[in-house]
């Protein structure tokens, strides 16, 4: 099986380590790290493999190593399957996150 090919935009020196999936499917990482030293590459296979629930070494970044737009590989997951996790993974931040906010 050929690896998932997945285009992302990434924003370096974020407030949080997060994923977004938008409603036409751009994948958007946010990373607390800065763009220096392969840094924010770093933690964007990071987040990327936390929210798919894959080993950091399945992930790869295939082009724009050194720009904010990038094509990262997964290997053994369809890209259905890896935008299927990151949605999922998506909703399941937002509702922590909304129960946090409505505690007293």
């Amino acid at each position: 099986m050929a690896p998932a090919r997945l285009d992302i935009r990434v924003t370096p020196r974020a407030n949080t380590d997060e994923v977004a999936v938008d409603a036409e499917g751009t994948v958007r990482v946010r990373v607390h790290a800065p763009p220096v030293d392969g840094e924010a590459n770093a933690a964007v296979i990071k987040v990327l493999a936390e929210a798919l629930n894959v080993p950091r070494s399945r992930l790869r970044i295939a082009a724009g190593a050194i720009g904010r737009s990038k094509v990262v590989e997964v290997e053994g997951l369809t890209t259905e399957e890896v935008l299927t996790r990151l949605r999922r993974s998506t909703d399941d931040d937002n509702r922590r996150r909304s129960r946090r906010q409505s505690k007293p």
